[in-house]
């Protein structure tokens, strides 16, 4: 039985990016409902009993249920892929990178990413802003590591495109708004060029 998929979201997000490039390198179709994250439009008593009860997007909803968090519904897009190893190790290798990815490199680059080209250096609070050096060197630290991998292998769990590559590539291909100087790590780079010429990418915005 075929469902219906919506993908309930904020476009410039990388974490609905990531669902929406999963479902288009796999040809699959999606439809789109947009909520402005802005207005608060994810806290209304609607959307909580409704939609998610966290109050986050994206959610995939797959017919008439509701599936949380970024990297489980690229999980469910592309089961019995080959975006998902078959290999046992390699299988468990593309976990990592998609659990590192939720644990260090997006509270600290996409987060960035946020503060500065959405919300604005100045209408930051000083909580926040005193947290900028330390997000800067752990985003910083999080890309240095995914380089070196990167100098190794064309993607980052050997020869093929996986879900580690597409949940990694989301929020790390627009680092730059949030004021990281991606020529500094060239291996990263030259992968960031590999994803988006892989037949059916999509962009962000398309």
């Amino acid at each position: 039985m075929t469902h219906t998929l919506i993908l309930h979201e904020y476009a410039p997000s990388g974490n609905c990016y990531k669902i929406r490039l999963t479902a288009a390198l796999l040809g699959m179709t999606i439809q789109r409902r947009g909520y402005d994250i802005m207005t608060g439009e994810t806290r209304t008593a609607e959307f909580l009993r409704e939609v998610n009860a966290n109050g986050r997007i994206p959610v995939l909803q797959i017919g008439e249920r509701f599936l949380p968090e970024s990297n489980a519904a690229c999980c469910y897009l592309a089961d019995g892929s080959a975006l998902i190893p078959a290999d046992r190790f390699a299988r468990a290798d593309m976990l990592r990178w998609m659990f590192f990815e939720q644990y260090n490199h997006e509270p600290n680059i996409a987060t960035l990413r946020f503060w500065l080209a959405f919300v604005g250096e100045a209408a930051l609070s000083d909580v926040q802003r005193a947290q900028l050096p330390g997000k800067r060197a752990a985003g910083e630290a999080a890309l240095t590591l995914m380089d070196a991998q990167l100098a190794q292998t064309p993607f980052l769990i050997g020869d093929a495109l996986s879900l580690a590559d597409i949940a990694l590539y989301a929020y790390t291909h627009v680092a730059g708004e949030g004021g990281f100087d991606l020529a500094a790590w060239p291996a990263l780079s030259a992968w960031l060029a590999r994803v988006a010429a892989i037949p059916g990418y999509i962009g962000i915005f398309d």
